[in-house]
C-alpha cells in the first residue's frame, strides 16, 4: 500500500515516526511519502516538506502568512495527486489538515485521521467536517471514544496512547545519573555535578510562541540562582533563535547576556525532565510527557494579546488547557494562563514544586492514575495494524 502522511508540528513528526515504524511492521511492502520532520524521515518516510516550513500558530499570526499557507496548500494537492496513494493519514494539525481532508476525499482518496482535533474543547463544528470528509477516526484519549460516538456518532478508534511508546523506547530512559551529567557536559560544554539541581524549561516548539514564554522562564532564572536551568530546544528552532531572544531579553532588563546560563539543548527532552528537580512547560503534549516521565511540574502559557482575547471567546466547556488534568478531569498541575503568567506566580509555585513534599507526593499519585488510565505501550504498532485492517474493510466490495 502506498501511504501519505501529514503532521505540522515537533508532537505530529514524533507519533508520525512511530506510526511509520509500526506501519512498515505490518505492511512490509508499504511506501510512504509524508509532510512531516526528522524523525518521520529516519523511520522510513520519504519526507518532501518540512514541518517547520508551514507551521504557523496564533490568529493574528495565520493572517500576516496567508500568502505562504495557500501556497502550501497547492503544492500538498499536487503532491497527493502526483503520488496517488491508497490512503491519506492525517495527524492532528486541524487547520492545515480538514482542507486536505476535504480536498482529498472528494479527489476520491480514503482518508484516515489519526490523533483526533480537540474538537471537544473548541471549533465543536468541526466534528461535521470528521463525518463528512474521514472514513476512519483514530483517537489517543479514553475519555473521546464516547465523546464522538454520542455526540458525532462516529465509531472512533482507540488503540492507546503512541506517548508511551515514545518515552518507553527512548534509548536514554534507562541510564543512570552520572551518565546523563556526563553528557550534558559534553553537548554543553559545562562542567556539571550529579549534585547540581536542575530544572526543564520547554518554551515550545514554534518562534511565536517561545518569544512570548522565555522571557518569564529567564525571569525565573533569576529568581533561583541555585538551581542549574536547562532549555530543552525545539528541533525546528536554531539555536541562534533562542540566542537572540536572550540578547533582547538581556537588552531590556539592562544585564549582560553572560548574567544569564541557559543552554539549549537538542534531542534530550525526555532525560532532561527525567533528571529535573521541576519543569516550566509550554502546555502541550509536553505537558503530559513530564506527567508521563513523572517530573513536578507547572504550566505557564503566553500567546499574543490579540491571539488570547480571539481564543478564550472560542474555548468554552473545558476546566483545563493541558492534557493530564483534562485526562483525569483534575487540576493536578498548576496552569497559569496569559496575564497569571508572571513571575510571581511561577515563582512562588515553583518553590512548592521543589520543597513542599506532599504536594509533590500527591501530584505524582495523580500522574500514576493519568498513566494508567492511558494503558500500556504498543499503541502506534496496534493503530498501524488497525489501519491496514480498516483499510481492507473500505474496500470490500
Amino acid at each position: 500500500m502506498k501511504y501519505f502522511i501529514i503532521a505540522g508540528e515537533a508532537s505530529g513528526d514524533l507519533h508520525g515516526s512511530n506510526l511509520i515504524k509500526g506501519l512498515k511492521q505490518a505492511d512490509p511492502e508499504c511506501r510512504i511519502r509524508c509532510w512531516g520532520g526528522d524523525l518521520m524521515k529516519e523511520a522510513g518516510g520519504e519526507l518532501v516538506s518540512h514541518y517547520k516550513d508551514t507551521a504557523v500558530m496564533g490568529f493574528f499570526e495565520v493572517l500576516t502568512k496567508i500568502g505562504k499557507i495557500f501556497r502550501n496548500f497547492s503544492k500538498c494537492h499536487k503532491d497527493i495527486l502526483d503520488f496517488n496513494p491508497d490512503v491519506v493519514v492525517l495527524i492532528d494539525y486541524p487547520g492545515f489538515n480538514f482542507r486536505i481532508a476535504k480536498f482529498a476525499k472528494k479527489k476520491g482518496f480514503k482518508v484516515f485521521y489519526y490523533i483526533a482535533p480537540k474538537i471537544w474543547a473548541w471549533k465543536e463544528s468541526r466534528g461535521k467536517r470528521i463525518q463528512k470528509y474521514v472514513d476512519r477516526l483514530f483517537i489517543i484519549f479514553p475519555f473521546e471514544i464516547g465523546y464522538f460516538k454520542n455526540r458525532w456518532h462516529i465509531d472512533a478508534i482507540y488503540k492507546g496512547n503512541p506517548l508511551l511508546d515514545s518515552i518507553e523506547g527512548n534509548k536514554y530512559m534507562t541510564e543512570d545519573r552520572q551518565t546523563f551529567i556526563d553528557r550534558l557536559s559534553g553537548i554543553t560544554g559545562e562542567k556539571y555535578s550529579p549534585d547540581d539541581k536542575f530544572i526543564a524549561l520547554l518554551a515550545g516548539s514554534r518562534r511565536t510562541e517561545i518569544s512570548y514564554q522565555l522571557p518569564i522562564m529567564l525571569d525565573t532564572i533569576r529568581a533561583f540562582p541555585d538551581y542549574k536551568f536547562i532549555l530543552a530546544a525545539a528541533p525546528s528552532i536554531p539555536e541562534e533563535f533562542y540566542r537572540k531572544q536572550i540578547q533582547k531579553y538581556c537588552s531590556k532588563r539592562g544585564i549582560k547576556p553572560s548574567e544569564i546560563s541557559l543552554p539549549a539543548v537538542y534531542g534530550q527532552t525526555y532525560p532532561i525532565m527525567k533528571n529535573s528537580q521541576a519543569a516550566i512547560v509550554n502546555s502541550g503534549t509536553a505537558s503530559l510527557e513530564a506527567a508521563l516521565i513523572g517530573v513536578p511540574q507547572m504550566v505557564s502559557y503566553l500567546s499574543s494579546e490579540i491571539s488570547y482575547i480571539i481564543a478564550k471567546q472560542l474555548v468554552k466547556g473545558i476546566k483545563y488547557i493541558s492534557l493530564a488534568n483534562l485526562i483525569l478531569d483534575k487540576l493536578i498541575f498548576k496552569e497559569f494562563i496569559q496575564h497569571d503568567a508572571n513571575i510571581e506566580n511561577v515563582s512562588a509555585e515553583l518553590h512548592k514544586l521543589l520543597e513542599d513534599k506532599p504536594y509533590i507526593e500527591a501530584m505524582k499519585a495523580d500522574y500514576a492514575k493519568v498513566h494508567q488510565m492511558l494503558g500500556g505501550g504498543g499503541a502506534s504498532k496496534a493503530v498501524a495494524e488497525a489501519m491496514v485492517e480498516e483499510y481492507g474493510k473500505l474496500k470490500e466490495p
